[in-house]
């Protein structure tokens, strides 16, 4: 479905100081327009598939490469490098994404959680709005002990947030671990990326990071 175009008040002609009926008809065909096209337009948003002809604002992105975290207990923000949809935001190039316009949204994430240590971990995922902890939205995750020395253990690290924010706000993704992987270093958990596969089946690539953000209502 296309998207609704907007209907616009018709320009009305100036009244005369004399009654004249082609002005009259004039008048009469212009609001016909008008009126008819706002009937199409509210019909179409009753629909039971209007929606589809509403543009919100949203953002869905994804991050192709590992992440780690800056050390063990310690917040690191989640990166994004790809853009899969765009609508009233900007992303920033620290992470963090920008809405241009207040309302009420939902979050969601899905983090590829990769443990390398022989124990299980702890891991915790919050959002900050403007740098400030967003009440309620923090999730804890435990990754199993790694199958064995060199295979990983793997968990998905999901969650869905609603929140407010006003326009020109910065949203974050916030993680941390209590115990950070360092490659030749230390073992530990770090967000897992792997290219597509072809064998023993085909499959796409797996993001270490994915997540959306989109406009429910004004506030």
């Amino acid at each position: 479905m296309a998207k609704i175009k907007a209907v616009a008040a018709p320009n009305l002609i100036i009244a005369p100081e004399t009654y004249s009926m082609s002005r009259e008809e004039q008048l009469n065909n212009e609001l016909r327009l008008y009126f008819n096209r706002l009937n199409t337009y509210l019909n179409t948003l009753a629909d039971g598939s209007g929606g589809s002809g509403i543009s919100n604002p949203h953002i869905s992105a994804s991050y192709n490469a590992d992440q780690y975290a800056t050390a063990d207990d310690t917040p690191t923000l989640a990166l994004w490098d790809t853009v899969e949809t765009l609508q009233g935001f900007t992303l920033n190039p620290d992470g963090t994404a920008t809405a241009l316009e207040a309302g009420v949204y939902k979050i969601d994430y899905s983090l590829q959680l990769a443990n390398t240590e022989n124990v299980a971990l702890d891991t915790r995922v919050w959002l900050k709005v403007n740098n400030e902890n967003v009440a309620r939205s923090s999730s804890i995750y435990t990754l199993p002990a790694r199958k064995s020395a060199g295979v990983y253990s793997y968990s998905v690290a999901y969650s869905s947030v609603t929140f407010e924010i006003l326009a020109g706000q910065k949203i974050g993704l916030w993680w941390a671990t209590e115990q950070a992987y360092e490659s030749g270093v230390q073992d530990g958990i770090f967000m897992y990326y792997q290219g597509g596969i072809t064998s023993p089946y085909s499959a796409p690539a797996n993001p270490s990071a994915i997540g959306s953000i989109a406009f429910i209502s004004r506030n």
